[in-house]
């Protein structure tokens, strides 16, 4: 797919999007006036406090929920008009704590990510076995293709779900939380893994995090989702409109414009 994917400089797009979902009659607004442009090779985080929205636009983002109004283009199509078949070889998708059997192979699970092109019997050709074994590779798994996932570390696990979204081969990659339970060691390995991973292949990533120090390191751009409201744009753009200010309630959490990191505020402060 990606030999015969169009190079566009925005891969993905968001236009006045308003996001939200239904509740029996009701309606309920999450965030509104969205817009940012992903463009090929950017690693991009969302950021936000728990129930701010992140989930939310990535499903939106993702096709899983329609917006409530706006548009989301991926190579400056509509993701409402993209069948299902035809999305999976634009984006693939890696979710936190989704309903993965641990009882398959290193090998055996990665090769899901190849289902928008094998047959209809999932038989693997040769450039599907080819493009697993590359994405073994990238994230060094490669020796343990055949160990039971079941068997592996949670760091290591989440290497192999990466590597199952790379053998899918999309120019674009949503994830949600990456780094769900692992350490800071492997929260910091993962990220720049991903860091790497669009540095090396031209892939876009967009994953929701709360690793937000990290992601002020290594992420060549910022959706920060606030109180409904989003703002877009590299981390410094970020800091130096203040954006960040208000995230955490002030007298607990600042800010350090310098160092680019968030603190608890001790009472010398």
């Amino acid at each position: 797919m990606s030999s015969e994917f169009n190079q566009s400089k925005i891969l993905l797009s968001a236009s006045s999007l308003n996001l939200g979902y239904k509740e029996k009659r009701s309606v309920i607004s999450v965030a509104e006036a969205i817009n940012f442009e992903i463009k090929t090779g950017e690693l991009v985080a969302l950021i936000g406090i728990n129930g701010s929205g992140k989930s939310t636009l990535l499903k939106t983002l993702s096709g899983q929920i329609p917006a409530l109004s706006g548009e989301v283009k991926i190579d400056n199509q509509l993701l409402s008009g993209l069948h299902d078949k035809n999305l999976g070889s634009y984006l693939s998708l890696v979710l936190t704590n989704e309903p993965v059997s641990r009882q398959l192979t290193v090998m055996e699970l990665v090769a899901l990510g190849r289902h928008p092109y094998t047959n209809w019997m999932g038989q693997l050709s040769e450039i599907d076995v080819e493009k697993v074994n590359k994405a073994l590779s990238q994230v060094d798994l490669i020796q343990k293709k055949d160990k039971l996932c079941d068997s592996l570390s949670d760091g290591q696990f989440q290497k192999v779900l990466i590597a199952r979204a790379l053998a899918q081969d999309t120019p674009l990659i949503l994830m949600d939380e990456p780094t769900t339970h692992l350490d800071m060691f492997h929260k910091a390995y993962v990220l720049q893994l991903l860091k790497t991973i669009v540095k090396t292949s031209q892939k876009s990533i967009l994953f929701a995090s709360h690793e937000i120090n990290l992601a002020l390191q290594l992420c060549d751009k910022i959706i920060l989702i606030d109180k409904g409201k989003v703002d877009f744009g590299t981390p410094s753009e970020l800091i130096q409109k203040g954006a960040f200010k208000t995230l955490f309630p002030a007298d607990f959490i600042v800010f350090d414009e310098v160092s680019k990191t968030f603190r608890m505020r001790i009472q010398d402060d």
